[in-house]
């Protein structure tokens, strides 16, 4: 019987030392500012990315990926504690999470993984998000030019300890401006597809092509990445997901909650798991990645009790990972707080997929965004074109549409993005609209008070200094 007993004893240990081994490993490739449908895979018409494409034709795309606000620090707090704005505390561009917040280091590192994370951080304080760095990739998104990258410091981590599952964020700093890199002779400025929420003049032209060549500088940059990780001998074992993070630096894309600002590119790659060269619906959101880690990393073995205290806001999509389901949540959020990206416009959306919702909490204000119309110090403008349609649209009815829907807009709006993906067809005032306007509405409200959001209150100076200083005043229930 003893005999017995260690047999057994020694065959769970066993199994469970095998699933152990079995643990995937993670890459997280992110671009910076690159709307997401600019992308072919997403349907652009200009840009050049064969790596993103092959990575896409090798996994599952996310026709349905989104994140709850469009700027930089806000989006990836989100995606690294899997919680929204208000609950991880950073509900602002360049401001800070509550302290006590955990992320990817805090639970990957329970379950046996290091977690690394090379290129742009973004996201503070340090206690919240205690990423092992990872050299290589610049940091700084605003350098001019970038630094050229280099791959000896991504491989060592890949490959520094196989018996141990790692994951890896890599936070490019393309195509954020300055558009500076990649080859813009490549994108004739007359020549160029303009999406419809662009005003045509030239000027804008030749800033889109400098934008897309930095797509293609970005995408040469993912090949690079994804050859180092076949290289490792890590390719076979490693979730590889892509994502394109917020809009670009053009109005109606970045600090919005339009389609264009927090709809994102995601593409999942695991071989023997996720069936090649397939898309899906499903509804996720950047607040479900690391729950959807979390899940993976814990198929192998069992379960354990986190000594963190931590409430997500999201969930896995595993199942739909797997192909087992085309659904995962019926609604993505968003919010705005303009500050300190400009004077006060708090923003709040919601959609199911199909129909986007939006608040406008001060519509009697005129939206204003410094980065993309004021001046730098040089009293040179920081995004040229912008004044190009300023100027354009006292004679061009269309430019000056343009120009009006980005500065002033109304308390509701409502866009069917299914056939609608730029949102330039505002239906709020249809009367056949009006019982989803109300549903919608309700929803969002529900969100809201879940999340302790006040509403006009949270874009204050008040507020925003006081989170910068990690005295957050309002909190999520």
């Amino acid at each position: 019987m003893k005999f017995l007993f260690f047999f057994l004893l020694l065959g769970s240990f066993l199994c469970l030392g095998l699933s152990a081994a079995k643990q995937p490993n993670f890459l997280v490739i992110l671009a910076d500012d690159c709307t997401y449908n600019d992308l072919p895979l997403y349907g652009g018409q200009n840009a050049k990315t064969p790596n993103i494409d092959k990575l896409a034709s090798e996994g599952l795309t996310f026709n349905q990926a989104f994140l709850a606000e469009a700027m930089c620090q806000p989006c990836r707090s989100e995606l690294y504690s899997g919680q929204y704005p208000l609950r991880n505390g950073c509900a602002w561009n360049h401001s800070g999470s509550l302290p006590t917040v955990t992320s990817m280091p805090h639970h990957l590192g329970e379950r046996g993984y290091r977690v690394g994370l090379a290129g742009k951080v973004h996201v503070k304080p340090v206690k919240a998000y205690p990423f092992q760095k990872v050299g290589g990739f610049d940091p700084s998104c605003v350098r001019n030019p970038t630094q050229p990258h280099k791959l000896a410091g991504i491989t060592q981590f890949m490959s520094r300890d196989d018996k141990q599952p790692f994951c890896l964020v890599i936070a490019l700093v393309e195509p954020h401006v300055p558009w500076v890199m990649g080859d813009a002779s490549k994108y004739p400025p007359k020549k160029l597809k303009l999406p419809t929420n662009l005003a045509d003049t030239p000027r804008t032209r030749e800033d889109y092509s400098k934008y897309l060549a930095e797509i293609t500088y970005m995408d040469g940059q993912v090949g690079d990445i994804l050859k180092t990780l076949e290289l490792t001998g890590h390719a076979a074992d490693t979730l590889v997901l892509f994502s394109s993070e917020q809009g670009s630096q053009f109005p109606g894309c970045k600090w919005t909650n339009w389609n264009t600002g927090v709809h994102t590119a995601l593409v999942a790659r695991w071989p023997g798991k996720v069936a090649a060269g397939k898309r899906t619906d499903a509804l996720v959101q950047y607040a479900d990645v690391l729950p959807t880690l979390l899940e993976i990393s814990d198929t192998a073995v069992p379960l354990r009790e986190s000594k963190h205290d931590w409430r997500p806001d999201g969930s896995s999509f595993l199942p739909v990972l797997e192909g087992k389901s085309d659904k995962h949540r019926d609604y993505v959020y968003a919010i705005h707080n303009n500050l300190p990206e400009g004077p006060p416009y708090p923003v709040r959306g919601i959609s199911d997929g199909e129909y986007r919702y939006l608040r406008n909490l001060l519509p009697e204000e005129l939206y204003i965004e410094k980065h993309l119309m004021g001046l730098k110090g040089n009293a040179v403008l920081n995004n040229p074109y912008w004044s190009t349609w300023v100027r354009d649209s006292w004679e061009n009815p269309h430019t000056y549409k343009l120009v009006k829907r980005y500065m002033r807009r109304p308390a509701e709006q409502l866009y069917h993005t299914a056939s609608d993906p730029y949102e330039m067809n505002n239906l709020a005032k249809d009367p056949s609209q009006a019982k989803r306007i109300a549903k919608l509405r309700t929803e969002l409200e529900h969100w809201m008070k879940e999340q302790g959001d006040p509403g006009i209150p949270m874009d204050t100076f008040k507020t925003y200094h006081a989170a910068k200083a990690g005295k957050h005043i309002y909190k999520a229930k």
